[in-house]
C-alpha cells in the first residue's frame, strides 16, 4: 500500500486484495434511486469498498489509488489519466440517492448526493474521494438490513 505524506499521514488505498474487500449497503440505498452508468458505479463500489466499518475515517474521506484503479479496470492506454477523471466527474454527478424513510404520519423522502467533493490531481497517484456525513450512516451502520 502506498503511504502519501502531507500535513498528517494518509493511506492511499490499493486494490491488489481485492477478494478480501467488501462493499456493504443499507437496503434503503440499494433500493433507492441511484442512476449510474456502469464504469461510475464500479467507481463507486470501489470508492465505498474502502471504507472500513468499524473504524470508518473521521472525515469521510477515502483515497484511492490511481495506478491500482487502472489495473482494477485493466486499462493501459495513454489517454487513461483523462477518461478516469472524467470517469469520476460522471460519478459524482449521476450519484444521486432518494431514500424512502417510513414515519407514523406516512413517508419521508431524503435526497442525498454521496460524494460532494473530488480532487484528482495530475502530478500523483492519489484520488481525494469525500462521502457526504448523511450517506455515511448508509454505509457503516450496517448492523441490520444490509446487503
Amino acid at each position: 500500500m502506498s503511504i502519501i505524506p502531507e500535513s498528517k499521514t494518509r493511506q492511499v488505498h490499493t486494490l491488489n486484495e481485492l477478494s478480501k474487500r467488501k462493499v456493504v449497503e443499507h437496503n434503503s440505498l440499494i433500493t433507492s434511486i441511484a442512476k449510474m452508468d456502469k464504469t461510475p458505479l464500479k467507481m463507486f463500489e470501489l470508492a465505498v469498498s474502502l471504507i472500513d466499518t468499524d473504524n470508518p475515517p473521521q472525515d469521510q474521506t477515502v483515497y484511492l489509488s490511481k495506478q491500482e484503479m487502472f489495473a482494477f479496470f485493466k486499462v493501459n492506454d495513454n489517454d487513461k489519466n483523462s477518461r478516469f477523471k472524467q470517469a469520476i466527474e460522471k460519478m459524482q454527478k449521476q450519484a444521486f440517492f432518494q431514500i424512502k424513510k417510513e414515519h407514523d404520519k406516512g413517508f419521508k423522502f431524503v435526497s442525498i448526493v454521496p460524494i460532494p467533493y473530488v480532487e484528482w490531481t495530475d502530478y500523483n497517484d492519489e484520488v481525494k474521494i469525500e462521502f457526504h456525513r448523511e450517506i455515511m450512516p448508509y454505509l457503516i451502520n450496517l448492523k441490520t438490513n444490509f446487503t
